[in-house]
């Protein structure tokens, strides 16, 4: 069965007449009688009555008009989806976010703008470290993933950068630099206790910091490490050492804690998106495009 003989069957149902219903459909009356013929024979009942002013539903007329209705609704709704999708209006769409990168105001601008955008897609998301976010884009269970550069197994991704933010020391309330507010000097801090993450959760952060210590002149002094970046702050707030932090960082409030900016050559905290290369969703390329608008955006406005 053919859906367009569903469809000529419908509109000599509503037309109640084969001349009307074909000058309807743009097509000639015999055609049109000939395929309600074949439509008949098919499936083995009469659908209509023939009367001298136009036609009548039989029973099992009346009986397959209410189905056919249900069935090319369904078709124009299932192409319509279809095409939705294949536009990237719909779907599910999975958005990692790595070492603390949704403090950033960027991250989230970039999540409620597409959201906006794309009401009917479902983005969920996922909390990791850059190289978890990696193999999972690798492996298929992440769709693209805010991370901190750089990354291995670069060859099968792309990683666009979106931002660079600077970093800031974090101190004790009670250190005595934290009281005068000012900004500080890495050398100030070679013998204090770091605290840091371990290299593996973000090798990009670590070697920032540690390259920053030495370029100041010394080898920080490591402590116990965080499990990640936002367990940095609690840490130096209970007295376990020091530490340098993105700067969005500092939205972790703590009256234990005191973030200052660091005097002359500072680490920088660079956030990338990364996507598989030959990904042909469209919901990646909107939030790719989404993205590298707001960034762009966001750049401009901040000189």
């Amino acid at each position: 069965m053919e859906l367009r003989h569903l469809h000529y069957f419908v509109v000599v149902a509503e037309e109640r007449h084969f001349t009307r219903a074909a000058e309807r459909l743009g097509i000639g009356q015999p055609p049109l009688s000939l395929q309600i013929q074949r439509l008949e024979r098919e499936i083995g009942a009469q659908l209509f009555r023939r009367l001298s002013r136009g036609v009548e539903l039989t029973e099992a007329g009346l009986l397959l008009l209410d189905n056919a209705r249900q069935i090319l609704a369904q078709v124009e709704r299932t192409c319509a989806d279809v095409q939705r999708l294949s536009r990237g209006e719909i779907g599910h769409l999975r958005v990692g976010f790595a070492g603390a990168t949704y403090f950033q105001p960027l991250v989230p601008a970039i999540i409620r703008q597409y959201r906006s955008r794309h009401p009917e897609v479902v983005l969920s998301p996922e909390q990791s470290n850059t190289p978890s976010l990696v193999d999972g884009l690798l492996e298929g269970r992440v769709d693209a993933a805010f991370i901190r550069p750089p990354i291995v197994n670069t060859d099968a991704l792309e990683v666009e950068l979106l931002v660079t933010e600077d970093m800031l020391v974090v101190l004790p309330h009670s250190h005595p630099l934290a009281q005068s507010g000012a900004s500080v000097s890495l050398s100030a801090l070679a013998a204090e206790t770091f605290i840091l993450f371990p290299r593996i959760v973000g090798a990009g952060l670590y070697d920032a910091v540690t390259s920053a210590c030495q370029r100041a002149g010394f080898i920080p002094i490591l402590g116990q490490e965080a499990p990640q970046i936002t367990s940095i702050v609690p840490m130096v707030g209970a007295g376990f050492g020091v530490s340098i932090v993105p700067r969005s960082t500092s939205q972790i409030r703590t009256e234990e804690v005191v973030y200052l900016p660091i005097a002359g050559d500072a680490p920088t905290a660079p956030i990338s998106l990364a996507w598989r290369r030959h990904d042909p969703s469209p919901m990646v390329r909107q939030f790719l495009a989404v993205a590298r608008k707001m960034a762009r955006d966001w750049g401009k406005a901040r000189g």
